[in-house]
């Protein structure tokens, strides 16, 4: 079979295990009242995202089945398992009084640990243990731990509205694409790529919340694209386009921004209906 067909069947997969996933999970986080109030003050279910990983260890699996799966795909899957977990402490006992990497950095450093200063520290650790596994030389490992821990909170400021944050993730994809020239692989973007297609729609009518849960698997999977795709010129601006972001982020609201101009308010209302912002 082609690389191409393999994809395909991988995107489907992954769009199949992604619906029998939030059926289930859906109602389960309900029930257990795994519930936050969104920005319109309905109270919806919260950290859906943790089916991201769990649907992305299917297609892995239909990999293993037809012989096609590539042992190096293990360290992505420690990567999106780890930072889902950590974005799920975060989700389900995380305090909202301590926002952003200075307020958590000075509560650590005030001996006070918060779920989001948990959350920094570890990424930070999963960030170091990827770059690691696919640098070559200190600089480089230095360079890819700051993309994919940059990449991976950059998501999580974007899940503020419905639909943002896989906006994001679909244009940044394809950026990483067009930047790599084609020299991608495939069957490692494929998984992800048809869970969040199914997700989409559940996300834009405000249906659930993914939680810092989906959103750091997402801001992860760019980073380590980014990595492993991307020449080390287009990686340097990447993290120069990263470090903007975030410097930006600590003095200024990235929603009231986005508001403000017209041209990327369209993009982030396109597919939500009135009730849903």
């Amino acid at each position: 079979m082609s690389i191409a067909l393999i994809a395909g069947l991988a995107m489907l997969v992954g769009a199949v295990a992604e619906v029998v996933a939030l059926y289930f999970l859906l109602n389960m986080l309900l029930e257990s009242g795994a519930v936050r109030t969104n920005y319109l003050g309905k109270d919806i279910p919260v950290s859906a995202g943790i089916s991201f990983p769990v649907s992305v260890i299917l297609v892995f699996l239909f990999y293993v089945l037809i012989q096609y799966y590539d042992s190096s795909f293990h360290i992505y899957l420690i990567g999106i398992i780890s930072i889902c977990f950590l974005g799920f402490i975060d989700d389900m006992l995380g305090q909202r009084d301590t926002l952003g990497f200075k307020g958590h950095f000075t509560a650590l450093f005030k001996g006070k640990l918060t779920t989001g200063g948990l959350k920094a520290l570890g990424g930070g650790i999963i960030a170091f243990f990827l770059a690691l596994c696919s640098g070559h030389g200190w600089v480089d490992v230095f360079i890819n731990t700051l993309i994919i821990a940059l990449f991976t909170n950059m998501l999580n400021l974007l899940d503020l509205r419905p639909g943002r944050a896989i906006k994001g993730y679909l244009f940044f994809l394809v950026l990483i694409m067009l930047m790599a020239a084609g020299r991608v692989n495939w069957l490692l973007i494929a998984p992800l790529l048809g869970v969040v297609l199914v997700y989409f729609p559940v996300d834009l009518k405000a249906q659930a919340m993914m939680g810092d849960a989906g959103s750091n698997v997402l801001g992860l999977s760019l980073g380590y694209f980014s990595v492993i795709f991307l020449s080390l010129p287009y990686r340097v601006g990447v993290l120069l386009f990263l470090i903007a972001i975030h410097i930006y982020t600590e003095k200024y609201s990235l929603t009231r921004t986005i508001e403000r101009v017209p041209f990327l308010r369209a993009i982030d209302q396109a597919g939500r209906s009135r009730e849903n912002g």
